[in-house]
């Protein structure tokens, strides 16, 4: 692509651009046509089911056909609907192909590309209606989402900026550098009560607001990737399938805040996210969106990326600027903040928002603070001649999830604010898989609280999650049944905040750990009745006197399932017995006299805990067994038993 050296030159690479695009929009295009685009997944998870050698196989039959000038193959971003990688979806025909293999794209190509018909076994079944569904926009799991920050994954190749650019790409930064002031761009952003999306809600607006007014000669604008919540990959995917998106985010930041240089701090274990972030770095200054005068304006901008070691803490601002600065990744105290002289990166003024806040921005920008403000469980403001003013209460516009654990459409969901639980888990999310029956919902990754079933029709705001006693958090929602334990669940997300605690402050550092040495025992039944008090109390003190977010937020898990689940701490504490029967300690496996001897658990035990003859009853040795379940999953007649 040429150099974009005006705005003139970007609408005309728009113009020389969208037709690249025009078959992945039904409406306008007839579906019958000739022309055809295979859209495949290329997220790291498709990525990991062999979705490469799938798009190789679908251009070799494609050639194979003497179709090359009327089909393509586009390897895009994340889907979203993770659970059914790798995707195929054929346009314009708008059909959804879904857990697509190598070896099912000679069919594809054969049936539905030349046969024109339907592979109706690759076509996704509705787990509820037991229906299989062609159109993907007809799917539940598509039909209540809103898709804003990830309105591009799955869309476009996000390793080439003319498709990113065919889409209106970089019109909302051509718009801020000729037609508003940095002010009118803080403003807009506030207007749209659009907040931080990285946990703490804090008004986006309102921090560019703050890092403007200083006066400085050099500032920063930062992109928090860190990204490391346990079951969360919101911003790992938008990398992945839209890393233009936070350039130009980014660079509109950085005009309105007065920031000459961006950094993206991302972890080294996302490699597919860092590799597609720095192509788009690479293209974008090749075509002159990035560097000196952009777009033949006065402003200039670069950025570059900064990669960390995975270390939870440095989600914290302050960590993270610390680990950027090659030092220890530990939070320090405010003031100053990073917005202020001395607070920030090398001592500057440097602002701070996580990859899904920045996703948001250019849509905001391109379509106005009165378009996004009204999307979600918003409140307005009115002037005195009652006219819109703006959205005061933060909960205005979408929010991105990743819905995982006892539930059936496993994947990203991305919603308007306001959208009940109930909605997101029984429609989006397809129900509880299994035949189980729901008990609660983890929201916020380990810093967050459960939530049961008596609240599952609160609308999800910020306020809302916080007054049931769990938070937004990143995005991460973990889908708990009756199978769960809640205790268990309480440890497991302990055991994480103890490893990644950097252990600078006391109340962190030993009181995790502290937490978790009680939660043990009550899980090995080795706890007592007062022991529940000692751990409440404790983990109350730790929540008003650790240093940063992750110490004050570690105890949620604890006090929420407290809250909600006493009674299943008080059965591991006083009946010695899990009810969800998953704390190794508190059963064991025996084999009733249903066993016919067939000896298929001897065989499938990994630690030859099994001993009989065959068409003779068999006998577990409690000695060996490690209580894995594999016996019980390979019993024919359900003969073995937990007690």
């Amino acid at each position: 692509m040429n150099k974009i050296t005006s705005q003139d030159a970007l609408f005309a690479a728009y113009n020389a651009s969208k037709d690249s695009v025009v078959l992945r929009s039904v409406a306008e295009h007839d579906i019958k046509s000739v022309k055809k685009e295979i859209l495949c997944c290329g997220g790291t998870g498709c990525h990991a089911s062999n979705s490469v050698e799938l798009m190789d196989n679908l251009r070799a039959e494609i050639k194979k056909n003497g179709l090359e000038n009327d089909v393509k193959v586009v390897q895009t971003g994340c889907f979203g609907f993770c659970a059914q990688g790798p995707i195929v979806k054929v346009m314009p025909d708008n059909v959804f192909y879904v857990q697509v293999t190598p070896d099912d794209a000679a069919e594809i190509v054969e049936k539905h590309i030349v046969g024109k018909e339907l592979v109706q076994r690759l076509l996704f079944v509705e787990p509820l209606l037991q229906e299989r569904v062609a159109d993907y926009a007809k799917m539940s799991f598509y039909a209540k989402q809103m898709r804003i920050a990830l309105r591009n994954c799955g869309l476009i190749d996000p390793e080439r900026i003319e498709e990113y650019i065919a889409l209106e790409g970089y019109q909302a930064l051509a718009k801020c550098l000729f037609k508003m002031t940095p002010e009118a761009v803080v403003q807009e952003v506030l207007n749209s009560g659009l907040c931080g999306r990285g946990g703490a809600g804090f008004p986006t607006g309102m921090k560019w607001k703050i890092a403007a007014g200083v006066k400085a000669d050099e500032k920063y604008i930062v992109c928090n990737a860190d990204e490391g919540d346990p079951g969360a990959f919101m911003d790992r995917s938008i990398m992945e399938g839209d890393p233009n998106s936070i350039i130009e985010a980014m660079a509109i930041g950085a005009y309105a805040i007065g920031a000459s240089k961006g950094l993206v701090y991302i972890r080294a274990e996302y490699p597919l996210a860092v590799n597609r972030l720095q192509t788009a770095i690479n293209q974008a200054r090749e075509c002159g969106l990035l560097g000196k005068n952009i777009m033949g304006s006065d402003f200039s901008f670069d950025m570059e990326i900064k990669l960390g070691a995975g270390a939870f803490v440095c989600g914290e601002e302050t960590a993270l600027i610390h680990s950027m600065e090659g030092q220890r990744g530990e939070p320090t105290t405010k003031p100053p903040f990073p917005a202020n002289i001395g607070g920030g990166y090398w001592g500057c003024s440097t602002n701070v928002n996580n990859v899904e806040t920045y996703a948001s921005i250019p849509e905001i920008i391109r379509k106005g603070a009165a378009w996004y403000s009204k999307i979600g469980n918003w409140q307005p403001e009115y002037d005195e001649n009652g006219n819109f003013k703006r959205t005061i209460s933060g909960n205005s516009g979408t929010k991105v999830f990743a819905l995982a654990g006892q539930i059936n459409n496993v994947g990203l969901v991305e919603v308007p604010m306001g959208t009940t639980l109930r909605e997101i888990i029984y429609e989006i999310g397809g129900g509880i898989s299994g035949g189980y029956e729901f008990k609660a919902v983890q929201t916020g990754g380990p810093s967050g609280g459960c939530i049961t079933k008596e609240n599952l029709d609160t609308p999800i705001d910020y306020a809302n999650l916080g007054r049931i006693g769990s938070m937004m958090g990143s995005g991460g929602m973990i889908v708990l049944s009756d199978k769960d334990c809640m205790p268990a669940m309480a440890k497991f997300y302990l055991e994480f905040t103890k490893d990644e605690s950097c252990g600078k402050c006391t109340p962190c550092r030993i009181g995790t750990r502290r937490m978790l040495e009680m939660l043990e025992k009550i899980c090995d039944g080795e706890g007592t009745e007062e022991m529940l008090d000692e751990l409440e109390n404790l983990a109350k003190t730790i929540t008003d006197t650790a240093l940063c977010g992750l110490g004050q937020t570690a105890p949620n898990p604890i006090l929420s399932t407290l809250r909600y689940f006493r009674d299943e701490y008080i059965a591991h504490v006083r009946d010695k017995k899990c009810p969800a029967g998953t704390c190794t300690k508190l059963f064991r496996l025996t084999i009733t006299d249903d066993c016919i001897g067939c000896t298929k658990c001897r065989r499938n035990c990994p630690v030859d805990a099994i001993e009989g003859a065959v068409r003779q009853k068999h006998v577990i040795n409690q000695d060996k067994c490690i209580k894995c379940g594999a016996c019980i999953a390979g019993c024919p007649k359900k003969a073995i038993v937990k007690e």
